[in-house]
């Protein structure tokens, strides 16, 4: 279980991290300073059990992050959109992945009635999910099973709401990237299970496809 840890040994525990890490490689930070060039864009939940670049065994600097509850691409959010522009127009990555993870709190919230006030218009997006897809939750022989099945597909239509953007359909269009993946963590043993993966190019439905990039 994670120790309890106060703000000053958060404190403590960097200056400890940044002495380890001139030891090991002193020009370490110099190099961080003036090169930021990931090949990769996570978009992840907020839970704190799930660290991207610990599960990946990524280095400061090969992966760029987004989280939120759920991680979730909503077309209005000019957080998620921001970032997404950035990474790649300007970062030129060549993978996106939207991880979710199984236990997800936002999940579970979205599938029960509960009102959670302004949380309640973010977790309308999965409940949107839920909805699309009632007959397979509806055949699942119990909740926990439910809840697994509605993470794997919202992380489905959170990889197809990548596709569906100006900004993912123009990068494929005329650099040919980036590659989109849809993973789920499990916090039971640690690891990542990949549910899928769309090619630049990938064959949307006509409604969503921008002709004049």
């Amino acid at each position: 279980m994670p120790t309890t840890k106060t703000i000053e040994s958060l404190l403590e525990h960097n200056q400890a991290w940044a002495r380890r890490r001139v030891e090991e490689d002193p020009q370490f930070f110099k190099r961080l300073l003036g090169l930021q060039s990931p090949k990769f864009l996570w978009v992840g939940c907020s839970d704190s059990r799930v660290p991207a670049n610990e599960i990946t065994g990524t280095e400061p600097g090969e992966i760029f992050v987004h989280r939120n509850v759920a991680n979730l691409v909503v077309h209005t959010d000019i957080n998620l959109l921001s970032v997404l522009e950035y990474a790649v127009t300007q970062l030129k990555v060549e993978h996106v992945i939207v991880c979710g993870h199984y236990g997800c709190g936002g999940v579970l919230a979205a599938m029960r009635r509960n009102s959670f006030g302004v949380l309640n218009k973010w977790l309308r997006n999965i409940k949107d999910v839920y909805r699309l897809h009632e007959a397979d939750l509806e055949a699942c022989p119990d909740e926990p099973a439910r809840a697994r099945l509605l993470v794997e597909l919202n992380v489905r239509e959170q990889v197809l709401n990548l596709a569906k953007t100006s900004i993912l359909q123009k990068a494929w269009k005329y650099e040919h990237r980036p590659v989109l993946h849809g993973w789920v963590y499990g916090l039971e043993n640690g690891l990542l299970k990949p549910l899928v993966t769309m090619q630049p190019g990938h064959d949307l439905h006509p409604l969503y496809r921008y002709e004049d990039l």
